[in-house]
């Protein structure tokens, strides 16, 4: 039996900081922008899904008093990462509890541009930013011990993905990236640099979606849900090399087949990349790349504007933002929609999206548009 979801709108909020602006306010500013995108009212909405912040703010019930919503069903999610909270909308369309959700996400992370040196909020960095470097160094030194690779190959990730951002006018990072620019960055954790890891920003998304049946009767092409796959390896280190994400080839290989195609079928890839070994790791792991190949694979333009898998076309959270992967989503919406500008990857009709909740949880959607 067959996925019967697809998403019908999306939208996103104000990407610079507002005064006195909650998370729920920018998730509603995001939910009122993916309204107007699907053409309906929130009437219309009978079904809440949301993701909470980083503080915990955003849920289910604040989002249903701040947007004046009664539905027949709700729920949150501690950590949707927007994969997460698709595959419960899925289920939830599937079962008919709801037929028409809205998925939101907002935050307040104190935008401050993406530089790591001057964060008005200095809770959130060192609860963040700490840990998230220190395992990316971790996990970038094992890597290298496997495989030998070097710095300079760490920094193909960065260099390719701004290359990317430098055609997305919403992106935070604009300013060139040369493979010497990033070597000349200090390092941040060694031997991590400040490239290697996501910068904060406020900001919201929102999704709209709805079953197949009533999918056509949207104003925009629809995007249907092909295929999805979970894992939960919630032992973490106890599971043998958890910080590699082995499990991940499972989790694509299973949405891969349940949307009935292969890789090389995919036209983009988006990968959640809060550090820039994710992406190595994750591209390895889920068999777009030989064990100890991505960098090379990288490095050659293959994930590039005009390569063969473009990857992160928006630049991804290196370089856009960090919003929890829910931009990944936006990004996939806009390309399969042809509505990516100048980095629109050309015919582009098939799509996947991969993120994992550190190493304890692992996700894939495979993502096609309904022409």
């Amino acid at each position: 039996m067959g996925l019967s979801a697809a998403i019908v709108g999306f939208g996103v909020a104000s990407q610079q900081g507002q005064p006195g602006w909650r998370s729920e306010d920018y998730a509603a500013e995001a939910a009122r922008h993916a309204l107007a995108d699907a053409g309906i009212g929130k009437e219309r909405i009978n079904g809440l899904i949301t993701c909470k912040a980083l503080n915990g703010a955003g849920g289910d019930l604040a989002m249903g008093r701040v947007l004046g919503l009664n539905p027949g069903y709700s729920a949150s999610l501690d950590y949707g990462t927007c994969n997460f909270s698709i595959h419960f909308a899925t289920m939830v369309i599937a079962s008919g509890l709801a037929d028409t959700i809205l998925l939101t996400y907002g935050t307040d992370q104190g935008s401050t541009g993406g530089d790591f040196s001057r964060y008005g909020n200095e809770e959130l960095h060192h609860a963040m930013i700490d840990p998230i470097g220190t395992m990316a160094a971790m996990m970038f030194r094992r890597y290298q011990h496997l495989y030998g690779v070097s710095e300079r190959d760490l920094g193909s990730v960065a260099v390719a993905q701004r290359a990317w951002a430098r055609l997305n006018p919403l992106a935070l990072q604009q300013a060139p990236l040369s493979i010497d620019d990033y070597m000349a960055q200090p390092y941040y954790i060694a031997p991590i640099r400040g490239p290697d890891l996501a910068g904060f920003s406020d900001g919201g998304a929102a999704l709209i979606m709805t079953s197949l049946e009533r999918a056509r009767d949207f104003p925009h092409l629809p995007v249907r849900i092909a295929g999805m796959a979970q894992t939960a390896p919630l032992r973490n280190l106890q599971n043998s090399n958890n910080l590699e994400r082995p499990w991940m080839r499972g989790v694509a290989e299973r949405a891969l087949s349940g949307a009935g195609i292969g890789r090389d079928d995919l036209d983009l890839l988006m990968i959640q990349d809060p550090a820039s070994v994710w992406v190595l790791q994750m591209l390895e792991a889920m068999g777009f790349a030989e064990p100890g190949g991505a960098s090379a694979m990288i490095a050659a333009g293959e994930t590039s504007p005009g390569g063969r898998l473009p990857l992160n076309t928006s630049g991804g959270h290196l370089s856009e933002r960090y919003m929890w992967g829910w931009f990944h989503i936006v990004e996939i919406m806009r390309q399969l929609r042809g509505e990516a500008g100048v980095r629109q990857v050309e015919g582009a009709k098939l799509a996947m999206h991969a993120s994992t909740m550190a190493a304890h949880k692992g996700s894939a959607t495979v993502f096609e548009a309904m022409i």
